[in-house]
């Protein structure tokens, strides 16, 4: 199809925002807040089956909590934790440092093993159906570790690879690198395709039912990519893109650009936009929780909205929140924000993940970031 090309601020005075200025619902629960110990943090919080939550802090401290907010144990590494831990189905917790290293903890908080890279790791793992644990290193490395932490495989990217990695329901994965491209590789580390954009790639890609993935570049560009590589469309925006998409159950995405959140459809429209986040640059992801959207901007808030962006509830929370809220399925909401993790919930709306392929940052509560198709 023909690309939108719109450049900012053109790009989003070409449409009629229908977000609405409402007056909050106020019903909303705080079940528990807990100080850091290890600072303020930059990763989003990953949840257990079992209800653990767990959280790592820019001053390199895993954290395990109860589901009643009581701190299990702490884990700390070299460096500071940027990457989101991620659970697998045996209980076992993944996560990157920047020590350079990917670590894997037993439930109790045990070393299970530790491997190590070139360079720091930001990139959050992803998890096959098989154990397979994937993830980036700023070494441009991409790597593929077996369940008892030895490598599996490793490719050579053109660069930086701090973009989290992305399942398919084939197992294919995808990832993005700041060498300007997004690769997709074969379960055994083999090169299917890969799609240029014109500048670095930081942000994650969501994965639809139909196999469409999507992923946004630096270069103000939005791309939606058939299985095979091919481009169905891509929308320019003209402003910077980390966030990462989620998806609806009718497909629909949301994601952030500058400081606007906005909703595209699975062709390529625009159907609202709005500058939610007070003229600061958002980077962290949404959730779609029910059949609403739980957002959440730098410095100032978390909140819930309808699909058309109708203010449900607000929930002020300090600064600094910049990662990724995570939903539960018994509808806690749990993120953190100026050195605290939170856990709210709402009195009214539903706040389970919706039902889609993608409705999360790492597609579902427990951050495997492997499609799930519901």
């Amino acid at each position: 199809m023909k690309p939108w090309i719109f450049l900012l601020p053109a790009f989003w005075l070409a449409f009629t925002s229908s977000a609405q200025d409402t007056a909050p619902d106020t019903n909303v629960t705080t079940l528990w807040k807990f100080e850091l110990p290890g600072g303020d943090a930059e990763s989003s919080p990953a949840l257990a089956p079992d209800g653990t939550v767990y959280e790592g802090t820019f001053r390199g401290r895993l954290l395990a909590f109860t589901p009643e907010g009581k701190l299990k144990w702490q884990f700390k590494t070299g460096l500071e934790i940027k990457s989101s831990p991620a659970v697998g189905t045996d209980g076992t917790i993944y996560f990157g440092s920047r020590d350079r290293k990917l670590y894997a903890l037993t439930p109790d908080g045990k070393l299970k093993w530790v491997f190590a890279t070139g360079a720091w790791v930001d990139s959050s793992p992803a998890i096959a159906a098989d154990g397979t644990i994937c993830f980036g290193s700023w070494d441009s490395s991409f790597y593929a570790l077996n369940p008892d932490g030895q490598l599996k495989w490793k490719f050579a990217a053109g660069g930086i690879v701090d973009s989290s990695p992305a399942i398919g329901a084939d197992g294919t994965i995808y990832f993005g690198s700041h060498d300007k491209n997004f690769y997709a590789l074969t379960p055994d580390g083999k090169l299917k395709w890969k799609f240029a954009t014109g500048a670095q790639i930081i942000a994650s890609p969501a994965l639809a039912a139909d196999g469409t993935i999507y992923i946004g570049s630096t270069d103000g560009n939005l791309y939606a990519l058939k299985p095979d590589g091919t481009e169905r469309w891509h929308l320019r925006t003209g402003g910077y893109t980390a966030s990462s998409p989620v998806l609806d159950a009718q497909g629909n995405l949301y994601f952030a650009v500058n400081t606007e959140e906005c909703s595209v459809s699975p062709d390529g429209k625009v159907r609202w936009h709005a500058n939610y986040a007070a003229d600061h640059i958002v980077i962290s992801g949404a959730a779609l929780a029910g059949g609403n959207i739980l957002l959440s901007t730098p410095w100032v808030k978390a909140s819930l909205f309808t699909a058309d962006m109708k203010l449900l509830w607000e929930f002020r929370a300090s600064y600094n929140l910049r990662n990724s809220p995570n939903a539960s399925p018994g509808g806690t909401i749990y993120f953190s924000a100026g050195g605290f993790l939170y856990a709210i919930h709402p009195m009214k709306e539903s706040a389970s993940p919706a039902k889609s392929s993608w409705p999360l940052w790492r597609a579902n509560p427990q951050h495997t970031g492997r499609v799930e198709i519901r």
